[in-house]
């Protein structure tokens, strides 16, 4: 009878050449049966692996693949909301699922079905994720129709005025198939790239019309379709059957010369001093009519005058910042839209250095610049020929630019504070591609 002696356990696997497979472990302490079932887990699927990589990778590209899919959905759900980038004067919204009027602010998104309306001292200014923008004029109702957007799909968004006016301004597109729209009654009228055009809605006067003031539109109403190109415009019709629309050309507004925008104006004395405005001339236009307001959206002009030159001088201003636009009109009284809007500061000379206003930082959110900062509490700021709406009770700020073109930015950023001083700061952005 052969005697096997036991196995050393002293010796190696090597002197013993017996091929097998040693499992080691830690014993721990658990306190939870979750922690329990979390390293059972862990430790099958290192076997597994040890056992059957292939099969591992396998099932992990799988996940990864399947988590992967569900990025491209989720992502674009912040993206397909609009948002206020200015707001002045009264302006409220309700959601598709509220019942409820609130007031709009800077955190407000705005989805399809969304309702807005603007108070007779109210303007906004919306911008989808495609960087289309709507001005939202003063006593506008409007209805968000359709916001579809997406990185890699044709952006869509139309907006329907119930009553009041609108602007809009599309961007240079990526995709040739994206669109925006405005509809009035049974008329809709659908912007091309880089293109700009202001709708008005009166249901009650049964008087609408779209004025295109740069680029084109296509104009539908049923199976008719008109287009048009700068300072052509349509009469929309309230109701009616084919051959309604009425297609005419409309006086275009004089280019602005002096001041030139964003130009500081100092002065000792800034209510006495004397402004010179200019501007170039229209061939049929009779007369001008020069509107200077402490806000873009002009919900506060403080002057109004009319010439019938090409320039003036206006005194009686306070130090502050002021934005300013001229409209021609021509012998049949038919009146321009405004053009561009400038903006400039007059400021108090020799009180430029009393006003605290620090820049902290910018942030970029697309094609949006946000710039934060402090200033004195009860300041007025101007950035970029924006007002800044929302300034904390401690002087800190944000606030979003309009959309930038991709390239190099000079963000100018001028206060005004209430002992009459004032201070500008410049930054620069890249806006990348």
């Amino acid at each position: 009878m052969t005697i096997h002696a036991p196995n050393d356990p002293i010796k190696t696997p090597a002197q013993h050449r017996v091929h097998r497979i040693e499992v080691q472990w830690t014993t721990v302490t658990y306190k939870t049966v979750a922690i329990y079932v979390v390293l059972t887990a862990t430790i099958l699927l290192a076997g597994f692996y040890l056992v059957v990589p292939d099969w591992y990778s396998s099932a992990l590209r799988r996940v990864s693949s399947a988590v992967g899919a569900g990025d491209p959905e989720a992502a674009p759900l912040s993206q397909t909301q609009a948002r206020f980038v200015n707001l002045d004067g009264k302006v409220q919204v309700k959601k598709v699922n509220s019942v409820q009027w609130v007031d709009a602010d800077f955190r407000t998104t705005l989805d399809k079905g969304d309702q807005i309306r603007t108070s007779a001292d109210g303007a906004a200014r919306i911008t989808f994720a495609d960087q289309t923008t709507y001005t939202v004029k003063s006593d506008t109702f409007i209805t968000v129709e359709e916001n579809s957007m997406g990185s890699e799909r044709p952006s869509s968004s139309v907006v329907r005025i119930n009553t009041g006016a609108v602007n809009i301004n599309t961007p240079n597109w990526s995709s040739p198939d994206s669109k925006a729209a405005v509809s009035v009654e049974d008329t809709i009228a659908q912007l091309r790239s880089n293109s700009r055009a202001a709708i008005k809605a009166d249901p009650e006067k049964k008087e609408s019309e779209i004025v295109v003031s740069s680029g084109s539109a296509e104009v539908k109403h049923g199976q008719e379709r008109i287009e048009l190109t700068q300072w052509e415009k349509v009469a929309i019709p309230a109701s009616g059957g084919p051959g309604t629309l009425q297609k005419s050309t409309v006086l275009a507004p004089p280019d602005l010369v002096e001041p030139i925008n964003l130009t500081p104006i100092t002065s000792e004395n800034p209510k006495a001093a004397a402004v010179h405005f200019e501007w170039k001339p229209i061939p049929e236009a009779v007369n001008y009519t020069l509107r200077i307001s402490t806000n873009a959206m002009f919900t506060n002009t403080v002057k109004e005058v009319k010439v019938t030159g090409t320039g003036t001088e206006v005194s009686g201003l306070d130090a502050g910042d002021y934005f300013w636009s001229v409209t021609a009109t021509d012998g049949k009284k038919q009146t321009s839209e405004a053009g561009e809007i400038f903006k400039f500061t007059l400021v108090a000379q020799g009180k430029a250095q009393d006003m605290v206003l620090d820049i902290a930082g910018t942030q970029l959110h697309g094609r949006v610049a946000e710039i934060i900062g402090r200033t004195e509490p009860g300041a007025a700021l101007i950035i970029n020929g924006q007002p800044v709406a929302a300034i904390a009770p401690d002087g800190s700020f944000r606030h979003f630019t309009e959309p930038l073109d991709p390239g190099q930015h000079t963000i100018v950023i001028i206060g005004s504070n209430r002992r009459g001083g004032t201070a500008m700061k410049q930054i620069s952005i890249v806006m990348p591609k």
